[in-house]
């Protein structure tokens, strides 16, 4: 009855834990790459709604590779569209390994995380749908080892 007491205490505590993580996130989404093959071609996409232009929000790129991947870095471009239509395009670097072809992401085994904060403290400067079109930036027509990309919004205090 003990052992049942504290396994139900545990779990509560990590249960609250996690769920307090997620508090503040507003959107978390990943796009998987089909095969673990990105396409130079193949932009993935996220629409996400913005309501409040008020608060300060962390703006996140989050990228998972094995380590299959032969490239110690990333390169992507992202473009956003802007609830008025208006586009802006940027080019963003993953350093995904160190000179020493060490793994800098978390992960155990073969795949790897990389969350790359973009912006810290963003504010929205228009409410609405915003679109978030990602797209690999490297000389290479296909990528191996590229699992998955997202985006995560959380705000900020």
């Amino acid at each position: 009855m003990l052992q049942k007491t504290r396994f139900s205490i545990v779990i509560l505590i990590f249960t609250l834990f996690l769920g307090s993580c997620q508090f503040n996130t507003v959107y978390d989404e990943f796009f998987v790459i089909e095969d673990n093959k990105w396409y130079k071609d193949n932009a993935v996409h996220f629409n996400v709604e913005i309501k409040d232009t008020a608060s300060l929000y962390n703006f996140h790129l989050v990228l998972n590779n094995t380590t299959d991947y032969r490239y110690s870095n990333l390169f992507v471009f992202m473009t956003t569209t802007f609830p008025n239509s208006n586009m802006t395009r940027d080019t963003i670097e993953f350093v995904l390994a160190n000179a020493s072809g060490k793994w800098l992401g978390k992960g155990w085994g073969n795949v790897k995380e990389s969350d790359i904060l973009l912006k810290s403290g963003l504010k929205f400067p228009l409410s609405g749908p915003y679109e978030f079109f990602i797209q690999q930036a490297m000389r290479n027509d296909t990528l191996t080892g590229i699992r998955s990309v997202g985006i995560r919004i959380e705000k900020t205090e």
